[in-house]
Parts: C-alpha cells; structure tokens; sequence
C-alpha cells in the first residue's frame, strides 16, 4: 500500500498541470480589477486557492514548504500594512485614499487607476495569505483531533 500523503497519482498530475494555470488567473484577475469585474478580494480568493489545491492534492507538507505559515502570517500583515500605508499616503494629499499617482486616468486603461491597482494588490496579498492561514490552521485541528482519537 502506498503511504504517500495526499490523494491519488491522477489527482496529483492534473494538480501539476493546473496550479500554475489557477495562480496566473488570479494574478490576471488582481491585475484587471479596476477595468473588469473581479479585484483584490477575488484575485487573493484564486490565489489561495491554489495553494490549498497544493495542500489537497500532495499534502500539508508539500503547499507549507511552498508558503509556510511565518511566511503566510507575513504576507497577511504586509497586505494589511500596505493597505493602510496607501490611505495614508492618500491623506497627505488631503483625503484618504488620495490618488497621488496620476491626475486623470484613462477608461480601460491599465495603468491609468492611480492607486486602485496598488490598493487591489495589498488586499489581495492578505486576502490570499489570510485564507490560507485559516485553511492550514483547520487542516492542523484536524491533524491533532486524529491524533487524539487514535490514542484512546
């Protein structure tokens, strides 16, 4: 029997072939926030997931040494951080969320936004590490639960 973690060799290969697909999704939907539906929450949803489509598929060892929890945490409170230094950044300006980059955008531009893109990128970074901060922390309780159940 084989004691691999994770699920099946099938699972595992379409995992291979589809992971990278899934985050370069993500990033295109970040990326085309401000011109398209989707955004910094949607992009960081795609974006988690693909780690826990990792974690899935080979196992939490495999998806935590891609994003191990330290670095999870940091990302989390560096999107947080990012999020609050543009709105700051905007109140020198004189409001919050001032677009400092740019006078006048462009419709349907890319980098005509001003700071939507920048903005969109710090919720995307906590939303993608948030999610996947909760999802190993469930995957651990889940881990200790079994290890109780089969000491008794």
């Amino acid at each position: 029997m084989n004691k691999e973690p994770g699920m099946t060799l099938i699972v595992k290969t379409i995992t291979r072939l589809t992971v990278g697909f899934i985050l370069l999704y993500g990033i295109y939907i970040l990326v085309h926030g401000h011109i398209s539906p989707g955004g910094g929450f949607a992009g960081g949803v795609i974006i988690a997931l693909s780690f826990i489509h990792l974690m899935l598929a080979f196992g939490k060892e495999t998806a935590l040494s891609k994003l191990s929890k330290p670095a999870a945490a940091l990302f989390e409170s560096f999107g947080a951080i990012a999020f609050l230094a543009i709105a700051t950044l905007g109140f020198m300006g004189g409001y919050f969320f001032f677009n400092f980059f740019t006078d006048k955008g462009e419709p349907f531009k890319l980098f005509s936004a001003g700071i939507i893109p920048l903005c969109n990128i710090a919720i995307s970074v906590k939303v993608a590490a948030g999610l996947f901060s909760i999802f190993i922390i469930l995957v651990l309780l889940k881990f200790k639960t079994d290890d109780k159940k089969e000491d008794k």
